[in-house]
């Protein structure tokens, strides 16, 4: 008899186990989809929604339904994206039979994307950055830091208005990262907007 009370003591708490663990991942996976839809529908508020969408949906466990971790997320994902172009960039750089004017607009898109990465990285750093100063003013800082590093990666392309197929190349390259970048600008934009 002790034996079947042994038994069944040890059936409810495997049940209980169960339950338990079906509970909380139903409970994970309603979280999961309420960030995934928090993602998509701050992503309509950029230019690019669906690069949006597919660069941050992935991170959606650590983005929650936060602005500011999305903010951050995002400017994180453009940080990487710009820093692995700019490799690319010097790669190509280093393609034999250029012309002198060719050369030196790759060295200025090259100089152009380290200023992006800089600023870029100052962004997101002051992003972590717990809230010792002036809400609006580190958000000014930052916006300021992100358009400037749209800016220089538009730019980088621009050097080779009289070589239509290396400026083809080159903005090939880059315009996925200043696509990241504006989805990055309008996402900071929406924090502070709603922060402030």
């Amino acid at each position: 008899m002790e034996g079947l009370y042994s038994f069944n003591s040890m059936v409810q708490k495997i049940l209980i186990m169960i339950l338990f663990f079906s509970s909380s991942f139903n409970l994970i996976s309603a979280l999961e989809k309420t960030s995934i839809e928090f993602i998509r529908t701050s992503c309509g508020l950029t230019t690019y929604p669906t690069l949006c969408f597919n660069s941050l949906s992935t991170r959606a466990g650590a983005i929650q339904t936060s602005p500011k971790l999305l903010a951050q997320a995002a400017l994180s994902v453009t940080l990487d994206t710009t820093t692995t172009t700019s490799s690319s960039i010097v790669k190509l750089s280093q393609v034999h039979g250029m012309s002198p004017l060719e050369i030196s607009a790759m060295k200025d898109c090259i100089e152009l994307l380290s200023d992006s990465v800089y600023e870029l990285k100052q962004s997101l750093e002051e992003m972590h950055r717990p809230g010792s100063k002036d809400f609006r003013l580190v958000m000014s800082d930052i916006q300021t830091w992100v358009s400037s590093a749209m800016t220089d990666e538009d730019t980088c392309s621009e050097g080779f208005a009289n070589d239509k197929k290396m400026k083809g190349v080159v903005r090939g390259k880059i315009v996925n990262v200043v696509h990241l970048t504006s989805n990055a600008l309008a996402l900071i934009n929406n924090y502070a907007s709603v922060h402030g």
